[in-house]
């Protein structure tokens, strides 16, 4: 009899716990609890540009925090609100969304989960518990459209942007500009390839501004524009890489890369969730803030005229500064 009672008590312990752990998704972390983060990329982990230094960010956050992290690759635009809902409704005390498109659906999920933090990279969305953390990527931007002129030997020159939307647009037509400080006559071709992904899109656009002249060529377009650097490089002209120090891929191609320090980006907002101190509302980060940055030269060091690094150089310093500001333009002038 004493056996049944143990194990009719055992039973009401068990039921007790269970309901502690059901319905709806907790919105809080308890202390003795890991937080919990969950990163959406546009493309794949190991792109060794945007959304590899993303990952680089939630691993750094990952180690200095001890966090419960994961991640998921190649979330397309129609899957961004179901991807929101689906860490929200697991507990995810954090959900960043790396990429403009990421903005609006992560508001729309935010009101749904009001205890829970989202965010979103290079967007203009916020809510209450939605931040927004926009890199000032049109820095690095004008910086490569200053070297890009100064390389060229043809006085032609290409860009190849992902999707046309703000946060692209913004760095293209700021390396314009830059291009056009050293060379206002500098022929500067353009296309969008509307995707973040299609190598082959990348470089075609690549080989159509090489066919045409372009003997350098920067891209913001992440995987894609690796197809750019491709086309660069079987063609022997010169290029820049972008969001990661891209020389790797090719070594004799890569003149330099823009560089965004997502660790600290991520850092700062997991930082600001634990502390409490988490708001709605747009961050803008830029090299005074070293989350900005453009790589070394490596082997185009002895290449690059003395007088182009120093104009870089300068110009690096007039905006942290601020005696310079980049303007932010974002709606396309081709």
């Amino acid at each position: 009899m004493k056996i049944f009672k143990g194990l009719a008590l055992l039973m009401c312990m068990l039921v007790l716990l269970t309901g502690c752990g059901s319905g709806a998704a907790q919105e809080t972390t308890s202390k003795d609890q890991k937080m919990k983060v969950a990163l959406l990329l546009s493309g794949p982990a190991n792109d060794q540009g945007w959304n590899a230094t993303a990952l680089e960010g939630l691993k750094a956050a990952e180690s200095k925090f001890g966090l419960e992290t994961t991640y998921s690759e190649n979330v397309g635009v129609a899957d961004t609100e179901s991807a929101y809902n689906d860490y929200a409704a697991r507990g995810y005390d954090l959900i960043i969304g790396h990429g403009f498109q990421f903005g609006d659906p992560a508001v729309r999920v935010a009101q749904k989960f009001p205890k829970l933090h989202f965010m979103a990279t290079e967007s203009n969305s916020q809510a209450e518990n939605m931040a927004s953390y926009v890199m000032s990527c049109e820095q690095g931007g004008y910086l490569m459209g200053i070297l890009s002129a100064s390389m060229s030997k043809t006085g032609k020159i290409g860009v190849i942007g992902g999707i046309e939307q703000p946060s692209i647009i913004k760095e293209l037509e700021a390396f314009k500009l830059g291009a056009k400080k050293v060379n206002p006559n500098i022929v500067v071709y353009e296309i969008y390839v509307n995707s973040f992904t299609d190598v082959s899109a990348g470089k075609d656009a690549g080989l159509s501004m090489i066919d045409k002249g372009a003997d350098v060529l920067y891209h913001v377009a992440n995987q894609a524009g690796t197809g750019a650097i491709k086309a660069a490089e079987e063609k022997g002209v010169l290029a820049c890489g972008n969001s990661y120090d891209q020389n790797s891929i090719a070594p004799n191609t890569i003149i330099s890369s823009t560089v965004y320090n997502m660790p600290t980006v991520i850092l700062t907002a997991v930082d600001a969730v634990k502390n409490g101190t988490f708001k709605g509302g747009i961050t803008h980060l830029g090299m005074k803030e070293k989350v900005v940055d453009i790589s070394p030269y490596h082997s185009f060091e002895s290449k690059i005229p003395e007088a182009t690094k120093k104009l870089i150089e300068d110009t690096k310093k007039q905006i942290i500064d601020g005696t310079l500001t980049v303007p932010v333009i974002e709606k396309s002038t081709k």
